[in-house]
């Protein structure tokens, strides 16, 4: 493992992220706690040294297990992040209640690393809001010795992450931005690098494999880059772009298995950056990629707990894709055909409740509504 210098403190370049951890017969909030002991053994006796969870990660399971499975080791032997959950705006008045909550879940005194979680459009205003205390109160917990550093993630665009920071940039450490070779264009990556640069913020990268479809190449795109690096495991071109990114510090990437977690350890043993010509190589793949009729889910889960109907978006998302990418197939109506009926896209609602807290911005419902005509001229 490799390490990289943040304000005297020595990071590994790769972080284990605690939003897809193994869980038991898919059940999103139930965490195989088991397999994700010895997944966290495995990282801290391998160099791992942060740990990256959240208010709202496995139904609100994530915090609890995480401190539990931590609590094991020496308390300076790993460096624990946790956020606010200002993703769903109602949260935002429960600063102090929230804050308290996540210490005790954690089983700690204090976080070394603590975020205002996916600024975006939607909520930019209530977190800057002075009525609502946000930055007043986390700042007040880090005099305090509660929070170490402070920082914030993002998935809005750059004027809102510019907003942010003329308000709050004063007291921002960090910036965690969904950072990926498919990403650099289309949602605008490589402008919020230039952006946060300027500011003088250190990245952290979340989605490098891009809800793992980065770490799944066709035969076409990993025999390009064979070509290129015959050692080269195709997963690892994704992290070798973000380390080719100046002003990243940490990459996180959640394995849900011990292979992938393994697998990502082994490729941060050293940095091994891409050149101009490998760069506009795995550029061009992602050219071709974008031009796939799917939506960019990377499966977070924040929609389904604001779903009234209870429907499993991730999935439902993932087949509606693999029905546009294929041009319709057996694949998907197959898959369907083993849920029970209220479980069906056709029960969406389109209250759009679920696009509120999507950081992706996708129109849930559309698609859904979409999804559900095609499946009736589907002749399989």
């Amino acid at each position: 493992m490799y390490y990289n210098d943040f304000k005297g403190m020595k990071l590994s370049a790769l972080g284990f992220g605690a939003m897809r951890l193994p869980v038991i017969e898919g059940k999103d909030a139930d965490i195989n706690i088991e397999e994700t002991a010895e997944m966290v053994d495995y990282a801290l006796k391998h160099g791992i040294n942060y740990f990256d969870t959240a208010y709202g990660y496995h139904g609100g399971n994530s915090e609890r297990v995480m401190g539990r499975l931590l609590s094991k080791y020496p308390r300076d032997s790993y460096y624990l992040a946790t956020k606010f959950p200002g993703y769903d705006v109602s949260n935002m008045g429960s600063v102090k209640e929230i804050f308290e909550e996540q210490i005790e879940k954690c089983g700690v005194d204090y976080f070394d690393f603590y975020l205002f979680h996916n600024v975006y459009e939607n909520n930019l205003d209530p977190y800057l809001d002075e009525k609502n205390g946000i930055l007043e109160y986390l700042t007040a917990q880090k005099k305090a010795g509660r929070i170490k550093h402070l920082g914030f993630s993002a998935h809005g665009d750059c004027g809102v992450i510019s907003k942010f920071l003329e308000a709050n940039g004063s007291e921002m450490e960090f910036c965690q931005i969904q950072l990926n070779y498919v990403d650099w264009e289309f949602q605008d990556a490589k402008d919020k690098v230039k952006l946060l640069t300027e500011h003088g913020l250190p990245i952290w990268v979340m989605e490098p494999l891009r809800g793992g479809r980065l770490a799944n190449l066709t035969e076409t795109e990993a025999a390009e880059l064979r070509a290129l690096r015959p050692d080269e495991e195709a997963k690892a071109w994704a992290f070798r772009f973000i380390e080719s990114v100046p002003g990243v510090m940490m990459t996180l990437s959640g394995a849900s298995s011990f292979g992938q977690l393994k697998e990502n350890i082994e490729t941060f043993k050293e940095a091994r950056p891409l050149n101009e010509e490998e760069k506009k190589v795995i550029l061009r793949i992602a050219g071709g990629m974008l031009g796939e009729k799917t939506l960019p889910c990377t499966a977070c889960h924040y929609c389904t707990s604001h779903c009234p109907q209870n429907l499993d978006i991730p999935e439902l998302l993932a087949l509606y894709n693999e029905h546009n990418f294929t041009g319709g197939g057996f694949i998907a109506p197959m898959a369907l055909g083993g849920m029970p009926p209220e479980k069906q896209p056709s029960q969406c609602i389109g209250c759009r409740s679920c696009e509120a807290v999507c950081p992706q911005q996708l129109k849930i419902s559309e698609a859904m509504a979409d999804f559900t005509e095609q499946l009736k001229h589907n002749a399989w």
